[in-house]
Parts: C-alpha cells; sequence; structure tokens
C-alpha cells in the first residue's frame, strides 16, 4: 500500500472540509460575499486527529487561506470540543463517532461535513496488570472510569 499517497489524499480531504466549513460560515452571513474569507478560523482537535494535526503541522491552511488567521485548539476528548463547538467557541473540529450522537441526543445543532471509516480495533478496555479482570464478564458489579459521552462510553454500554 502506498501510505504517501493515502496520506496526501486524507490531507486534501481534511483541508478540503475545513475550507467548506470556512464557506459555510460565511454563507450565513447576512454580508456575504462570494470572494470573502473569514478574518479568523478556529479549528478545535485532538491529539488522535492524525489529519488535522498534520495540517496544523504543515501549515496547510494557512498557505491555502492567504490572510486568514487560522486558530488552533486543543482538546482533551470529543465532549469537550463538540461543547465549544455548540457554544460558538471553536467554528469546526473533529472527534470520534460517538461524542456527536451523545451531543445531538442533548439538543446540539452539528453539520458533519465529512466522515471516515470506523476503526473498532482502536479500543480496549485497560487494567492493571496484577488485576483480576481478564474478560468482559469479569466487569460485572465493578465501577468503570469513562467520561460521559465518550467511545468509552459507547464501548462499555
Amino acid at each position: 500500500m502506498d501510505t504517501s499517497f493515502s496520506l496526501r489524499r486524507a490531507l486534501a480531504v481534511a483541508a478540503a472540509g475545513i475550507v467548506v466549513t470556512a464557506c459555510l460560515i460565511l454563507a450565513a452571513r447576512p454580508s456575504f460575499a462570494a470572494d470573502e474569507l473569514p478574518k479568523q478560523l478556529r479549528i478545535g482537535f485532538q491529539k488522535s486527529s492524525v489529519n488535522l494535526t498534520l495540517l496544523k503541522q504543515r501549515k496547510a491552511l494557512e498557505q491555502r487561506l492567504p490572510g486568514v488567521r487560522v486558530a488552533w485548539f486543543e482538546f482533551t476528548a470529543g465532549p469537550q470540543l463538540l461543547e465549544a463547538l455548540s457554544v460558538g467557541s471553536i467554528d469546526f473540529g473533529m472527534t470520534g463517532d460517538t461524542p456527536p450522537i451523545f451531543a445531538q441526543a442533548a439538543g446540539s445543532n452539528l453539520v458533519y461535513v465529512g466522515a471516515e471509516p470506523p476503526k473498532p480495533d482502536n479500543s480496549a478496555i485497560l487494567v492493571r496488570q496484577a488485576s483480576p479482570v481478564r474478560s468482559v464478564a469479569d466487569l460485572k458489579g465493578r465501577k468503570l472510569a469513562l467520561q460521559k459521552g465518550s467511545s468509552a462510553h459507547y464501548l462499555t454500554v
């Protein structure tokens, strides 16, 4: 598999999604002009958002959107990122598939601009090496630490 092609394609798709989002933000303004760009684009990301992390590191958006200040905000998890999106602190963000479902169930108004295939093998339940827990069945009756509305919440449910 040619990983450089896959990476270029993923970055191009992510960049296109953000540019489309900037246009959608502008279109919502009453004084929208086709050639006008926002002065600032606020993007929420998590370290696990490889596409956005690479776009940030390579300053790809800053190169494609001259004159636009791109502000990057790192979040520890999807629920916090979506809360910031919901209250208008950021304009665009990327998160896993579960947090938006919980956010929409709570009344958040979100617009999906892209999706990628799920990665179910990236989820795990971790225990200390000395723990007697060795299977999911061993969790019955025990307490778990997780963040509500997260992929860990969904995995547990």
